[in-house]
């Protein structure tokens, strides 16, 4: 009997990215709703995706690469 392959966490493929260095790519959290209160300066910066914190790198790409 044929082994099946392991899936990928179809939540966290959809939140994070791999770069081509190898860290991992993520979205900013607080911009879908309350927005009127937060000024147009931290709203732009909330547009920009960033990289994940190191300790959470490893458990991010073990859930990514089943």
């Amino acid at each position: 009997m044929a082994k099946n392959k392991m899936k990928s966490h179809r939540g966290a493929a959809k939140r994070f990215k791999i770069t081509g260095s190898g860290k991992v790519k993520r979205s900013k959290a607080f911009k879908s709703h309350i927005l009127t209160k937060k000024t147009a300066k931290r709203k732009r910066g909330l547009r920009k995706g960033t990289t994940l914190a190191k300790a959470d790198e490893k458990r991010i790409k073990k859930v990514l690469f089943k």
